[in-house]
Order: structure tokens, then sequence, then C-alpha cells
């Protein structure tokens, strides 16, 4: 009996501590980089912070941009989602040379963590729900600091762009998709979503983040939003990049290509059985595998 109590008071010093170690994470720990002062956006490469949230300074987010000399506000704003190293200037500055042909203005959020190798909730999750599965006020949501940064640039600005393309390769491509399920009313005019190791499917019956339980969606809605499911033909294996290989997501497939083919039919079905009209294309790029700046370059094509 001693026995038993001693083991019983150990586990729940260790759920205490687990719980508490969560709540910091949330609550405590420091709430990103120094605010800078708003000022307009320079030709060339750049980077400001501002507050993620539209009512409080209590997270802040680093954006870097780069801006073509000759880019208006008529021209197209590409936001670029990186992976899971957060590393959101690499990300940017693989798409500098393809922003000066193309025209775009690059917009690459950095959703910085010091725990991104174990927390996904944060940012491919979308920050819909709390470390401890509980729903986030969509205000605080990941896929809503987008639009703020989109707000804020028009106003510090003075531009009036009324819309916005997005790519995300990985754990990218994650947030690009769920972002399209969840906020289908954002203001995205075409989204990539490149690689993604898992998705969120159109399944009521599946928790989040791997299907819609529990959270507010509107497929009738996300299916009408320009996107396209971007797969490298050889991201056909389990050893390419960090691939979670937990049961719910080896349900989707053994591996990135397999899943997001079977995301793409599954969906496909689903708006057919809601008789929704379905925008949505499926794009695979040959010879090419868990490669970030290979797939960066199949997608400017279709911006």
């Amino acid at each position: 009996m001693k026995i038993l109590k001693i083991a019983a008071g150990v586990l729940l010093f260790a759920l205490f501590s687990l719980a508490l170690l969560a709540y910091a994470y949330t609550h405590w720990l420091p709430r990103g980089p120094q605010l800078t002062q708003a000022a307009p956006t320079p030709d060339g490469k750049s980077q400001f912070v501002m507050a993620a949230y539209e009512n409080s300074e209590r997270r802040t987010i680093r954006v870097w941009t780069y801006r073509p000399e000759t880019w208006t506000d008529a021209d197209p704003v590409l936001f670029v989602m990186h992976g899971m190293g957060r590393n959101a200037e690499t990300y940017l500055d693989a798409w500098t040379e393809i922003a000066e042909q193309h025209g775009f203005l690059l917009v690459a959020p950095e959703f910085e963590s010091r725990f991104a190798q174990y927390v996904t909730s944060d940012y491919q999750e979308g920050n819909v729900q709390t470390f401890y599965g509980a729903l986030n006020p969509e205000e605080e949501w990941a896929f809503t600091v987008i639009e703020n940064i989109f707000d804020r640039l028009n106003t510090t600005n003075g531009w009036s762009a009324l819309a916005y393309d997005m790519f995300g390769h990985s754990a990218g491509g994650q947030f690009v998709q769920r972002m399209v399920m969840l906020k289908p009313h954002a203001r995205i005019r075409r989204a990539v979503a490149a690689n993604a190791g898992t998705y969120t499917f159109p399944d009521e019956t599946i928790g989040y983040p791997f299907g819609l339980r529990s959270v507010p969606h509107d497929l009738t809605r996300s299916y009408t939003t320009d996107l396209i499911i971007l797969l490298g033909e050889l991201d056909n294996t389990a050893d390419q990049g960090r691939l979670d290989q937990s049961g719910p997501a080896m349900a989707q497939g053994e591996h990135r290509l397999e899943r997001g083919r079977n995301f793409f039919s599954d969906s496909q079905k689903d708006a057919e059985g809601r008789r929704a009209p379905f925008h949505w294309r499926l794009r695979t790029v040959p010879d090419t595998g868990h490669d970030f700046r290979a797939m960066s370059e199949a997608a400017a094509a279709l911006f």
C-alpha cells in the first residue's frame, strides 16, 4: 500500500510539472522579439516586428519582406511560410530572385519558438488550440496573424492591396492547408501547400489537427478557395525531413506523397457529397523530393 501511495504521488507530481511547463510555455515565456517602430516598407530586403494580435501586445512577431523596386500595390503580395525550422529569412532569400522576375512583394512571417522541435500547435496547427487542447479565440489564431500583417502593411504604407497569395512548404504547407480549411474568409487569392507532412482531413469524427472535430469550419466555403496541393514526386519515403509517424498521421498515408493524394481525394469526394463547388487542384513536381527550393521554383509558375 505504501509503495502504491508513493507511485501515485510521483505520478501526480509528474502530471503537475507537465501542466506547469505547458502553462509556462503558453503564458510566461518571452513574448517574442522587441517591437519596432512602424515605417514604410523599403525596396529590397527588410524586416519589422509588430504585435501579433490586433488588440494585445502579449505576443510579437518578426516579419521579413522583399520588395522589388518596380512593385506597386496593384502587383501580387505573396506570403512565404517557413518550415519546422522557423527559418523565415532563409525562405525569403530562396524567393527573392523569383520575386524580381514575377514582380511579387514577399512577406515571410517568422513564428519564432525555441520549442519548435517539440510543439507544433502554435504554428503548423495555427494556434487554434492551446497546449491542453482547448480552443483559442480566433483573434489569437496564427491564421489571424497573417490577416493582421496584411492590414499592417496596407496601413503603414498607404496601400490598398485587396488580397494576397500564399506558399508554404513542409510545416508551412500544413499551415497553408489548415488556414484554407479553418479560415476560408481570409483574403487569400491563391494558396499553394507544398509537401505537407500531415493534413486536416474533412472528417468531423477525427480530432484536430488530423480532422475537424471540435473546431469551427465551413468546408463549402473552403472548397471555393483557389488551393493547390503541390507534391514532390520523390517525397515518397519516411526518411526525408522530420515526418510525423504517430498513429493518426500514419492513417493518412505512409509518406507525404501518399498523404497529399489521399487528402485531395477525400476532400474532392466530400465536396461532391455536399454538392459544393470544388476549386482545389492537385499538382505533382517530377523528380523532386522534400526540397523547398525546388518546390518554390515549381510553385512560382502557379501564381
